[in-house]
C-alpha cells in the first residue's frame, strides 16, 4: 500500500485562473487555450491555402475564423442546453446567455462550425466540402488544447478506478472533496476555486485527500486520443496524398475526422464520468440510449455519417478536373 502511495501521481496543482483581472472576467485558461487553438488553426489554414490545398485566398483566413469561432461558441451553447440542461432551461431561461458559468458541448460546437462555414463558403463561392476538409485538419490541435484546460479545471474526469491504474489521480474537484474542504458552500465557481486553493496553503487538501476516490485522467485521454493520435492520422494521410502526388476528392477528410472523433469519444466515455443530468439509482452510467451515453449517442451520428460522407464520395461519379482556383 506505501509502494502504491508514493508511486501515485498527483493532480498538479494549477489555478484555473491565470490572470486575475479587476472587474467580473479574468484571463483563464480554458479561454487560453481556445485562443491558442484559433491561433494555430489560422497559420495551418493560411499554410494550406498557399499550397493550394484549401482553395481560399490565405487573406480570406481571418474573416474566416471569426465565422467560424461564432458558429462554435453559439453552437456549443446551444448544444449543451438542448443536449445536457433542457430540463432547467423552462425554469431559468437566462441560463442560455451566461456562458461564462459553463457548459459548452463539443457536438454542438461541431453543428455550428459546419452551419458557419457552409455560410462562409456559399457566400465567398468556396467549395463547402474543400474547407471542411481544411477545418478539421486544423481542428485537432484545438481540441487537445482544451481538453488540456478541462484537466486544468479538473472538470469532465474520469471514472473512479484503482492503484491497478498507475495514472489514477485524486481531483480536488470530486464531490468527495468538494463536500469535505466546504466547498459545496460556495456562491460562485471562482469562489469554490478560492476555497480549493486556500486548501493546498492550509494543507485541508492532505487531510481529506486519502477520502478523495483515484478517478481515470479521462480529460488527458481525450487530448492524446482526439488531438495527437487524430492530427497525425489526418496529417499522415495528407502527407502521404502530397508525396505520392494523388488527389482525394474534397471531402474525404472530413469524413476521416468524424470517423475518428467517434471512435476516439466513445472509447473514452467508458472511463469518463457519466452526466450527472442522466445518472439515477438504477442506472448509475447514466445511459440514454440502449448502452449508450449521451457522449457515445452522439459520437455514433457522427461515425455513421463520416461512413456515409465516403461511401457517397466513392459512389458519385467523380467531376472533371478542373482548374484549382482561389476564391475569396
Amino acid at each position: 500500500m506505501l509502494g502504491a502511495i508514493l508511486l501515485e501521481i498527483r493532480y498538479p496543482r494549477i489555478d484555473p485562473v491565470l490572470l486575475e483581472l479587476p472587474g467580473p472576467f479574468d484571463l483563464r485558461w480554458y479561454g487560453l487555450m481556445y485562443v491558442v487553438g484559433f491561433t494555430i488553426s489560422y497559420f495551418l489554414l493560411r499554410w494550406m491555402a498557399r499550397q493550394d490545398f484549401l482553395r481560399i485566398d490565405p487573406d480570406a483566413i481571418g474573416d474566416l475564423l471569426v465565422w467560424l469561432v461564432l458558429g462554435l461558441i453559439i453552437g456549443a451553447r446551444l448544444g449543451y442546453i438542448v443536449f445536457y440542461d433542457a430540463g432547467r432551461l423552462a425554469e431559468d431561461p437566462a441560463r442560455i446567455i451566461r456562458i461564462w458559468e459553463g457548459g459548452l458541448s463539443f457536438h454542438g460546437g461541431l453543428a455550428g462550425i459546419i452551419i458557419a462555414g457552409y455560410m462562409f463558403g456559399r457566400k465567398h463561392g468556396i467549395p463547402f466540402l474543400n474547407l471542411a476538409d481544411g477545418i478539421v485538419l486544423a481542428a485537432p490541435f484545438g481540441i487537445g488544447a482544451v481538453r488540456v484546460a478541462n484537466f486544468i479545471n479538473g472538470e469532465l474526469f474520469g471514472r473512479v478506478t484503482t492503484e491497478a491504474v498507475p495514472w489514477a489521480m485524486r481531483f480536488p474537484t470530486d464531490p468527495v472533496a468538494i463536500r469535505a474542504l466546504g466547498a459545496d458552500q460556495a456562491r460562485s465557481l471562482r469562489e469554490r476555486e478560492q476555497i480549493i486553493n486556500q486548501a493546498y496553503e492550509t494543507s485541508a487538501w492532505e487531510a481529506v485527500r486519502d477520502q478523495v476516490p483515484l478517478r481515470h485522467p479521462s480529460q488527458l485521454y481525450e487530448a492524446f486520443l482526439e488531438g495527437l493520435v487524430l492530427a497525425a492520422i489526418l496529417w499522415g494521410i495528407l502527407w502521404w496524398m502530397r508525396r505520392s502526388s494523388r488527389r482525394f476528392p474534397d471531402g474525404v477528410f472530413g469524413g476521416i475526422f468524424l470517423i475518428g472523433y467517434g471512435t476516439f469519444r466513445s472509447f473514452v466515455e467508458i472511463f469518463r464520468q457519466p452526466d450527472a443530468q442522466f445518472r439515477g439509482p438504477d442506472d448509475p452510467v447514466g445511459t440514454v440510449l440502449g448502452p449508450l451515453t449521451m457522449g457515445q449517442t452522439l459520437s455514433l451520428l457522427m461515425v455513421l455519417g463520416g461512413i456515409g460522407v465516403l461511401v457517397w464520395l466513392m459512389t458519385r461519379p467523380r467531376p472533371p478536373e478542373r482548374k484549382r482556383r482561389r476564391a475569396r
